[in-house]
């Protein structure tokens, strides 16, 4: 990284002062010049060495970030990312400096930021509420179980990020980015288009760089989506890598955290110091001893050799997307990637079924969720949830509804007969008789696919619209799934995935890695309020 003064207060203050009374056009071309080049898009790595040598410290980075989440994300373009910062951020910073300075560096991401989620619990100032105005100001009263490792690791919890509300898990009309708590997210790279979710804000902070690094969770498409959608790296792992204990659930079958990053490099870094064993989540006994060094899996030649199966029939849902990734195509083969034309099995028959195991495991997660981390909660269980949002409709569902929510209230719990069969289906066809078929009969090291399409218009009226999507295959499975900045449609960033069987992190890593430092196709956002064609 070329030395370079660093951002100053000053410039943010006058920047966040201003904005109010500039045309759009400036606003964006102040936006996308503020920090730009500096050490706020920097990686860990960059970050950690200045860090090293005495020419930044934790709380100055920090300072930088809180300026810069001032000036772009509540003025400027107003992206509405973060949902909340942490008023203990700065003095955990000054915290990691004095630990620095006597000698004691807790590994690569000490005195790194870090924005969360808003349904992964914090023990701290701050709310865990999913976005919803019912859990709001309400307090965990103890860490996620991941947060506690990014602590242990030295990482600074900067803040929450927005969400769609509930995780996506609300209405069958809703639109993405949106919560009661935290309003509409909005996408960088054109301020009128959804960032997708429900790891909305988590996207468009790393996007804009609002902090070094940020964590979304999945349960289908909530991390590679919103990451593809707005042009940065998402990691969602297998499932049992990482804890889900303290995170706000819908499904346990499906759910986990995942990194959402600007690089492999910091995807791989933010996955490993989260990884690791729980004793209070019984998935996590079956990652024991799976977690690899995502560091060393970093090399340039990571494809070579490798078999991957193009798999075709996640094709055919957007003709601009189908001609990028099959000239991405050409990049994996000449890093040495050996491609075959594959089409993924029984794809559609775990669609239903999929959507009952959510259903019937949302309503006692919430409930077990609450009772451990927020007792003191003015809601107890999805009832009470339900009857908040009647009671406040006017500022919780001026939208859309909550048919989710009373669909999972009516669900008669995990001991039906329904319920099994359903997860069994859902196995069957995303596992045995999905990836692992594809994979052993053409014997390949992953699948790649495009992503999804290029981000849609945020519209109150018919709620979401997607272009294609890759990610239930991997999502319903609970196997791993990485998605890379591929380029841009119309300006408006497009990803392509890179998908493999559990426990298979460090290989898609490797490999998505060596397409992303060869292609290098991710550019910072420049906020227009449109795209102009």
């Amino acid at each position: 990284m070329e030395r370079r003064e660093f951002v100053r207060l000053g410039m943010a203050a006058a920047g966040a002062a201003g904005a109010g009374g500039m045309a759009a056009g400036a606003q964006a071309a102040k936006a996308a010049a503020f920090g730009a080049g500096t050490v706020l898009e920097a990686g860990v790595r960059e970050q950690g060495a200045l860090m090293a040598a005495g020419k930044l410290s934790a709380v100055s980075l920090a300072r930088q970030y809180l300026a810069r989440i001032a000036a772009i994300d509540k003025a400027g373009p107003r992206l509405n990312a973060v949902i909340e910062t942490n008023p203990e951020a700065l003095a955990i910073a000054a915290e990691r400096d004095r630990e620095r300075a006597a000698g004691r560096v807790r590994g690569p991401l000490h005195g790194i930021p870090v924005l969360l989620k808003d349904n992964i619990a914090t023990a701290d100032r701050m709310s865990t509420s999913a976005g919803s105005l019912a859990l709001d100001g309400v307090r965990a009263i103890k860490d996620a179980h991941i947060v506690a490792r990014l602590r242990e690791a030295g990482a600074v919890i900067l803040g929450k990020t927005n969400l769609s509300e509930w995780a996506n898990m609300r209405s069958t009309h809703s639109v993405s980015g949106w919560s009661g708590r935290g309003g509409q997210t909005r996408n960088p790279y054109a301020l009128d288009r959804n960032t997708s979710g429900s790891s909305s804000g988590s996207g468009a902070a790393a996007a804009a760089a609002l902090a070094t690094l940020t964590v979304g969770t999945e349960t289908d498409g909530s991390i590679v989506s919103p990451a593809s959608s707005c042009g940065i790296v998402g990691i969602k792992p297998t499932l049992g890598l990482l804890s889900r204990s303290g995170i706000i659930p819908i499904a346990h079958s499906q759910d986990t955290a995942g990194p959402m990053t600007r690089s492999v490099a910091d995807a791989a870094l933010l996955l490993a110091a989260m990884a690791g064993p729980d004793p209070d989540d019984a998935a996590t006994a079956a990652g024991k001893g799976r977690a690899a060094d995502y560091a060393a899996a970093l090399r340039a030649d990571g494809l070579k050799g490798r078999r991957i199966g193009v798999t075709r029939n996640f094709f055919g849902s957007h003709d601009a997307v189908d001609a990028l990734v099959e000239g991405e195509l050409t990049v994996l083969r000449a890093q040495g990637a050996v491609l075959v034309d594959v089409k993924l099995p029984n794809v559609g028959k775990y669609d239903a079924s999929e959507m009952q195991v959510l259903l019937h495991e949302f309503a006692p997660g919430l409930q077990a969720y609450l009772e451990k981390y927020a007792p003191h909660a003015p809601v107890k269980n999805m009832g009470d949830v339900i009857a908040f949002n009647e009671q406040h409709a006017a500022r919780e569902m001026p939208y859309f509804k909550q048919e989710h929510l009373l669909a999972a209230q009516a669900k008669p719990g995990l001991s039906a007969r329904e319920y099994r069969e359903a997860l069994a289906n859902s196995h069957r066809y995303a596992r045995e008789e999905g990836i692992d078929q594809v994979m052993k009969e053409h014997k390949l090291d992953a699948l790649v696919a495009p992503t999804g399409g290029p981000a849609w218009l945020t519209d109150y009226i018919n709620g979401d619209h997607y272009g294609g999507s890759f990610s239930s295959p991997a999502a319903v499975a609970g196997y791993p799934h990485v998605t890379v900045p591929a380029g841009y449609v119309h300006g408006l960033p497009v990803g392509i995935s890179f998908v493999s069987g559990a426990w298979s992190e460090a290989a898609l890593i490797g490999m998505a890695f060596a397409y992303e430092q060869a292609s290098r196709r991710r550019r910072p956002p420049g906020y227009p309020a449109s795209i102009r064609l």
